[in-house]
């Protein structure tokens, strides 16, 4: 068994164990860890990160950009922010992907707003998930 830990600077959103961790690189693409793998870091893109516990079960976060860490059985994934699917305020999020749909309509190359669009997707996409 794998020992997980997913941690923002704001809160601890997940520390137990798993079977796997899969996780998004910025430059990888998806990973995933299980018993036994090699020593990693990596960058992680805005995008889900689902533990997948013994039996099948499996609980997925929302991430914000961060890094990943493999060391022995400890994965650590240290994101600017992670949510759990109970965490994500739904009509905030859906209000979020509103107004930055609309300043990409303003101005399509809005780096702040495409970047607003990608985190309001992702939440919706983790509560979402089943």
């Amino acid at each position: 068994m794998l020992n997980v830990q997913v941690v923002s600077p704001e809160s601890v959103s997940y520390t137990g164990e798993a079977e796997m961790v899969v996780a998004r690189t910025v430059d990888g693409g998806d990973i995933a860890f299980q018993q036994g793998h090699i020593p990693f870091i990596g960058t992680l893109a805005v995008w889900s990160v689902d533990v997948i516990k013994d039996g099948g079960e499996r609980d997925t976060f929302a991430v914000h950009r961060g890094f990943v860490q493999v060391s022995g059985e400890d994965v650590t994934i240290l994101s600017d922010v992670s949510e759990s699917r109970d965490a994500i305020d739904v009509p905030r999020a859906e209000a979020a992907l509103a107004a930055a749909d609309a300043a990409l309509a303003a101005d399509a190359d809005d780096a702040a707003a495409a970047g607003d669009k990608a985190r309001a997707e992702l939440r919706l996409r983790v509560v979402a998930t089943d």
